[in-house]
C-alpha cells in the first residue's frame, strides 16, 4: 500500500526542527514547525498550503522568513498556525520589513494566521498588497482540537509545557484509497488529474450509483469514460485504514505531558518525537523542559505506535548519536 503522506524530517537531528509533509498525487504539502528551510527546495516551499509552529523559539520559528520570501509576488494563500500570542510574534516578523514597493506585484499573496488557545482561536489575514497591515479585527472561534478538516485528513493540535504553551499536532487520514495500477492499465486508463476528483468522491461519500467521468488526454485529444461510481471503485480501488502522524516536541517529561502526549499518540502509524539528552542527563532535561531519549521511548511504547522517529539532539551527542537510539529502542522494547 503506497500512502498518501510521506513524512520527512527537512534537516538532520542536530538541526532545527522541520517535518514536511508533501501529499501524493497533489503538488500541495504541509509543514510542522519552521526552523531553517534551506535544505528545502523551493519548488518544495510552493507546494505548502498550511504550516504549524509548536512554539516561536528561533530553531522552530526562524524559516518563517525564509518562506515569506519565497512566496511574495505569487498567486498564493499560506495558512499559519501557532500558540497563544502567535499573532504578535507573526506581526513582529512583518513589521520588521519595509512594504513600499509590493503594489508593483501583479500577484497578490495571502498569509492567514490562527492564533490557537486551550478553547479558541483568533484568526487575522494579512494580504501583501496592503502591506501585510492587518484591515480588520481578528476574527475569535471555538477551539475544540481540531485546526484543520477536510474531506480526505485533519490536522489536530494540544497544549503542551515547554515553560510556555507549545503545540503538539497530528495528522489524520480518513482512509486511505489506494489506487491499483494493473487495473488501470487493463482498463487503458493513465494516472492523472482525474484520480484526485475520484478520491474526493470517496471522501465525500458520493452517491454509489452516480455516473464518474474518467478524462483525460491522449496524442492531444481529450479522452472520456463514464463509469458507475461503485463499480469504478471496486475495479481499481482498495480502501483501508488512513494514517496517523504524530509530531512532539520540546516538552518536559511532567505527569500532565506525559498524560496529554500518549493520548494524543495513542495508535499513531508514525510519531515523531524529540530526544534532546540521555537519561543520565535527565535533571538537564527536566531544567530545560526537554525529553530525555529514555523517555521519548516510554511515551512511543506507551502510546503504541508503530514506528517512532527521534530528532532535536542537543549537540553533545554529535561523536555518540546512537546512545540516544539505543536507550530509546531499550525503553519501548521494555516498558
Amino acid at each position: 500500500m503506497r500512502p498518501s503522506f510521506h513524512p520527512r524530517l527537512v534537516n538532520g537531528p542536530f538541526e532545527d526542527p522541520a517535518l514536511f509533509i508533501p501529499f501524493f498525487f497533489e503538488k500541495r504539502a504541509l509543514l510542522f514547525d519552521m526552523g531553517d528551510l534551506h535544505h528545502l527546495p523551493r519548488k518544495e516551499m510552493l507546494k505548502l498550503t498550511h504550516g504549524f509552529a509548536t512554539h516561536t523559539h528561533m530553531d522552530h520559528f526562524a524559516g518563517f522568513d525564509t518562506l515569506l520570501r519565497t512566496f511574495l509576488g505569487r498567486q498564493k494563500a499560506f495558512h499559519v498556525f501557532g500558540p497563544p500570542n502567535f499573532l504578535k510574534n507573526i506581526e513582529g516578523k512583518l513589521a520588521a520589513y519595509t512594504w513600499n514597493l509590493v503594489e508593483n506585484y501583479s500577484h497578490g499573496f495571502l498569509l492567514k494566521a490562527t492564533e490557537v488557545h486551550p478553547t479558541y482561536t483568533i484568526t487575522q489575514v494579512y494580504q501583501c498588497k496592503d502591506g501585510f497591515r492587518a484591515r480588520r479585527a481578528p476574527e475569535q472561534a471555538p477551539f475544540d482540537g481540531t485546526l484543520l478538516a477536510e474531506p480526505a485528513f485533519s490536522v489536530h493540535a494540544i497544549h503542551l509545557d515547554h515553560k510556555i504553551p507549545c503545540l503538539g499536532f497530528t495528522l489524520k487520514e480518513r482512509f486511505h484509497v489506494n489506487i491499483m495500477k494493473d487495473s488501470l492499465k487493463r482498463l487503458k486508463i493513465p494516472v492523472g488529474p482525474w484520480l484526485r476528483r475520484f478520491k474526493e468522491a470517496l471522501y465525500k461519500e458520493q452517491d454509489l450509483e452516480e455516473d464518474f467521468q474518467v478524462v483525460w488526454k491522449e496524442d492531444r485529444k481529450e479522452r472520456k469514460l463514464t463509469f458507475r461510481l461503485g463499480d469504478l471503485i471496486d475495479q481499481i480501488a482498495r480502501i483501508s485504514p488512513g494514517q496517523k502522524i504524530t509530531y512532539i516536541v520540546d516538552v518536559v517529561f511532567s505527569p500532565e505531558n506525559i498524560e496529554k502526549i500518549i493520548d494524543f499518540a495513542r495508535h499513531a502509524d508514525h510519531l515523531y518525537i524529540e530526544a534532546a539528552f540521555l537519561d543520565a542527563e535527565m535533571e538537564i532535561a527536566r531544567n530545560k523542559y526537554h525529553l530525555t531519549a529514555k523517555q521519548a521511548g516510554i511515551l512511543a511504547k506507551k502510546a503504541g505506535v508503530k514506528q517512532f522517529t527521534l530528532f532535536h539532539f542537543s549537540p553533545r551527542y554529535a561523536h555518540s548519536v546512537q546512545l540516544l537510539q539505543e536507550e530509546a529502542d531499550r525503553a519501548f522494547a521494555e516498558t
